[in-house]
């Protein structure tokens, strides 16, 4: 898939950042020890991440904010004293209010697409989508309410 083509048959609007490296791909699998699902390596390769609007809000993170967003989350004591632990999730994007977007882990790997959103206020994990694709759109179209 053509990820650029994809997000701008959904929006006119959004920005593209210049491609991650495999270098930087590798160094968020091996700084969580877990491997990327194809879908986000192959996204992040075409463009590091994606804003839109005016505001430049962030529909999917870039590379440097994975990796500061999810090492905060597992490191900060007040998230560990506060939630369970973040180990089996990996963010990729946030809903603007607290709530985040992420993949499961089990045991170092992200066996599906799925996607799922952990609530800031109970701590509760959800799905709610069968993959980034449908995130995107979804998110973007307003079809995931939060």
């Amino acid at each position: 898939m053509k990820w650029t083509n994809f997000i701008k048959s959904i929006s006119t609007d959004c920005k593209f950042n210049t491609p991650a490296t495999e270098a930087t791909i590798t160094k968020i699998e091996d700084m969580f020890q877990v491997k990327l699902p194809d879908e986000l390596k192959y996204f992040l390769c075409e463009t590091n991440g994606v804003e839109y609007s005016e505001f430049n809000l962030p529909l999917v993170w870039n590379t440097d904010r994975i990796q500061k967003e999810n090492y905060d989350m597992r490191s900060e004591k007040f998230f560990k004293e506060m939630y369970m632990p973040f180990d089996s999730l990996l963010f990729i994007a946030d809903a603007g209010n607290g709530d985040l977007f992420g993949y499961r882990v089990l045991n170092g790997l992200i066996d599906n697409y799925d996607i799922y959103i952990w609530n800031h206020e109970n701590d509760s994990r959800t799905w709610i989508a069968p993959s980034l694709q449908i995130f995107i759109e979804w998110w973007y179209e307003g079809k995931i309410s939060i």
